[in-house]
Parts: structure tokens; C-alpha cells; sequence
């Protein structure tokens, strides 16, 4: 493959003007033969496997970041679900199992790990529920370790009790880390339909279908994309929009795939996905909200939004195709509001609040992301407010996800600064009414009638 002088020049402005990076190399790694009936030997097979695999990710990402001038911001892992590799010890804490892929991590010189993981859309097992009840002490205990759960499906519906769970251990982790702001609710989510090829965290992991290990890259570029439009002018119409935003998001997702490719080279693994995810940051430059406002709202939020995002998210899946026959994971847009420095422009200046941002989740990539509250909110209005995204999600066939922020002795109004990638958090007020019956009602939500297709 050959490249003309004007290519190169263009991808030589994308990276060193535009913030344009490759996200994350992260390294799938599956622990399904670590499982063992003896708890100690269980997680000494999962902090060695994931030393062997991954002892080299660090190094190899950083050669290639060198070799090719091309910035590789995080190298991270991702394991198979541990619920499922515990349930073979019948441990009721797992703690052990977090402690463990905390020390690997660290070994292998990784920013984070993912795979603190369980599927629950139908229905508990044991060991689903020992993860459950382990999350808030095993965040708190760990720096490195993230933790997902499955409590809904398109195919299941919604696993209500589940919902229920999820939002007090939600609630518990948040005050188990008060001393660091709530910190460990920032690597806790839960989905609707997950994505087992997700390189992003806290997300990540690898679910059953995938190899003995893969290496799956989170590309970004929200700055390429505003660039690109404010290059196009206000005067241009909607289609010309779409274009343009294809024909960037072809360019970054076809580097994603040659570091991707690379890096399994490199690692004697195989390649598994680019997800295209505009992913933003807090720098200047680097966001979503921009990209909306250019598009033609006057704020983030403000009537229009949830349109402008659909165009883009569509846009950016598009040109991803295009470019990949390895597009996976989620793909679109990511709003994480305190990790995005127009969306927290938006929400402090009034025009961005919890209601516009469920709406604008029945378009986007993910769903309410890194969306903070007062740590008092009841755990009702928490799962009340988890249940509707899992709806938008079940109903509309596509990934949907919450990562809810409750910042202990903080109110509507006040910040919480974590710095670095996680940013600044505004706490916004969910309202003074909430879902008591629903939240007592338990059981769970029947599939829809699209969910049925055989």
C-alpha cells in the first residue's frame, strides 16, 4: 500500500494539531481454563496467565507508537468474565480474584484491567451474585480493576432485580471510596446488549466467543472530526456534514486497523476489532459537545441535539465500515459528561441536563456515562434511572449503558475534580421524585416483541 505526500501530511496535522490517538491496544486475554475448586490456585492461574500474555503489551505499544509516530495513549487488558471462572471454587467474596488482576496489571505496567465481569440479563448464579456483593470492596481495594455487568438483552428483557442490586452496589461503592470522591463508581458500568469485544473500560472484556487472547484497539479522533467541519463552514448543508464526518472517521479507522494489526504481529496474537469511538477528553479540542455545537446547536443540549448526535454517530459508523471489515466493540459517539470539556461547559452553563442526556442515548454509541449525582440520591431513583436506559437499549436493539457517579457529601451543583482522563464532575440533580413501587415490584421486564426472532 502506498500513500501520497498529501496523506501523509494529513495524518502528520491530525496527530500533531487535532489530538488525533490511538485510544487503547487492549489485550483480551480468556481465563477460562484458570478455573479450579481451590480459591488461592484459582487466582494463581489468573495472575499468571495474564503475566505470560501480557508481559509484553507496554513495550510492544510503545515500540509502535515510535516506529510509526503515532500516539498510543493506554495499553490495557481485558479478561474473560470472572464470575464465570469462580464459580468453579464456589467462593462467596471474590475480592481475591480483583486482588489478583490488580497485581498482573500492575506487573504487565497496564493503566487498567477489565473483566470484574457478570452476565445476569435472565437470571443470577451463584457466583453472579458473590461478583455482585464483592464489587464495592474489590474497587476500593484495587487501582487498577474495572468491573461490568449484563442486566439486560433485547432477547431477556430486563432483569429488574438485578437493576435493584446493581444500584445499591452502585451506591456502596461510591461511599467506600468517599476519600478519593467516589472514585470507584467511575470503574463500574452496566449494560443492556454488551458488546463482548469492547477495548474500552470500565466495559471491558472478552466474552465466550472470542480466542485465547486478541488484541482489540479503541481508536478516537473527536479533534480530526471538528477540524474537519470547521474546515467545511456553517454554510455547508447536512449531507455535506455526514460526508465529511465518513470520510474522517474512513481515514482514522484505517489506522486503527494498521496499529491493530501490528500489535498482534508483534504479540503472536491474533487481531480482533477497531472500534471506532469518537472517545473524548477533557483537553481543549478534543470533544464531542464542540463537534455538536459545529454541527449547528448553540450549547450542547440545547433542541437539535439529539438529532446533530445521530447524524454524527451514524456518520462515524459509516465511514468505520468502510474503512474495516474489523469494526466492533461499540463504535459511534461517547458523551462521558465529566471526561468531555464541552459537556461539562454544557451542564455548568444550564443547557445539558439528566433529561437531555437520556434522550441523547437513544442515538449515541453508549449511554449515560460518568454522570455524577449527590451521594444521598435514594437507590430507587438510581435504579429507576438505570431501568430506563436499559429500556432505551432493550427496545431500540442496541448497546446501551450507565456509569453512575453518586459523590458522597456533594449537591447539585458542586464538583468533584478527579483530573486526568476522568476530569471534572458536576453534580446534577436527578429530581425530588422517584420509583418506590417499581423498585419493590422486583422480577422482570418481559422481552419486546423485536427481541423475538428466530
Amino acid at each position: 500500500m502506498s500513500f501520497s505526500d498529501q496523506e501523509i501530511l494529513e495524518t502528520v496535522r491530525m496527530i500533531e494539531l487535532e489530538t488525533l490517538d490511538i485510544r487503547t491496544i487492549t489485550l483480551g486475554v480468556s481465563l477460562w481454563d484458570c478455573a479450579d475448586s481451590d480459591l488461592d490456585a484459582s487466582c494463581e492461574k489468573v495472575y499468571a496467565k495474564i503475566v505470560h500474555h501480557g508481559k509484553d503489551l507496554v513495550a510492544v505499544g510503545n515500540s509502535i507508537s515510535s516506529d510509526y509516530g503515532i500516539p498510543i495513549v493506554n495499553k490495557r487488558i481485558a479478561t474473560s468474565p470472572i464470575a464465570f471462572v469462580a464459580a468453579a471454587c464456589g467462593a462467596r467474596d471474590l475480592t481475591p480474584f480483583a486482588k489478583a488482576m490488580d497485581a498482573a496489571a500492575e506487573r504487565c505496567g497496564v493503566d487498567f484491567i477489565g473483566g470484574f465481569t457478570s452476565y445476569v440479563h435472565k437470571g443470577y448464579t451463584n457466583a453472579d451474585r458473590a461478583l455482585f456483593d464483592s464489587i464495592p470492596t474489590a474497587l476500593a481495594t484495587t487501582k487498577r480493576v474495572c468491573s461490568s455487568v449484563s442486566l439486560a438483552s433485547t432477547r431477556a428483557g430486563i432483569n429488574m432485580d438485578a437493576v435493584n442490586h446493581f444500584a445499591q452496589v452502585v451506591l456502596d461503592t461510591a461511599h467506600a471510596t468517599a476519600e478519593q470522591g467516589g472514585l470507584g463508581a467511575a470503574k463500574l458500568v452496566c449494560f443492556c446488549n454488551a458488546v463482548e469485544d469492547n477495548p474500552f473500560v470500565a466495559g471491558a472484556h472478552i466474552g465466550a466467543g472470542e480466542g485465547e487472547t486478541v488484541v482489540n484497539v479503541g481508536v478516537s479522533g473527536p479533534g480530526v472530526v471538528r477540524s474537519a467541519l470547521a474546515r467545511l463552514g456553517p454554510g455547508a448543508d447536512l449531507l455535506a456534514v455526514a460526508e465529511t464526518v465518513k470520510r474522517t472517521a474512513f481515514k482514522i479507522t484505517r489506522m486503527g486497523e494498521l496499529v491493530g494489526r501490528e500489535a498482534a504481529r508483534r504479540l503472536g496474537t491474533s487481531f480482533g476489532i477497531v472500534d471506532v469511538s469518537l472517545a473524548p477528553t477533557p483537553a481543549v479540542g478534543d470533544s464531542v459537545a464542540d463537534i455538536l455545537e459545529l454541527i449547528g446547536v448553540d450549547r450542547t443540549g440545547a433542541p437539535g441535539t439529539t438529532a446533530a448526535l445521530a447524524l454524527l454517530t451514524d456518520a462515524v459508523k459509516k465511514g468505520g465500515a468502510m474503512a474495516s471489515s474489523s469494526v466492533g466493540g461499540l463504535s459511534g459517539a461517547f458523551i462521558p459528561v465529566s471526561e468531555d470539556a464541552g459537556m461539562i461547559r454544557a451542564v455548568a452553563e444550564g443547557a445539558l441536563s439528566l433529561a437531555k442526556l437520556e434522550a441523547m442515548t437513544s442515538v449515541c454509541s453508549v449511554g449515560l456515562d460518568m454522570v455524577a449525582v449527590p451521594g444521598d440520591t435514594p437507590v430507587d431513583v438510581v435504579a429507576g434511572i438505570i431501568a430506563d436506559e436499559m429500556a432505551i437499549g432493550m427496545i431500540n436493539n442496541k448497546p446501551t449503558a450507565v456509569r453512575f457517579l453518586p459523590i458522597p457529601g456533594r449537591k447539585p451543583g458542586e464538583t468533584v475534580d478527579w483530573g486526568g482522563l476522568l476530569g471534572t464532575a458536576i453534580v446534577q440533580d436527578p429530581g425530588r421524585f422517584g420509583a418506590r413501587v417499581l423498585h419493590a415490584r422486583g422480577g422482570r421486564v418481559p422481552a419486546p416483541l423485536q427481541g423475538y426472532k428466530n
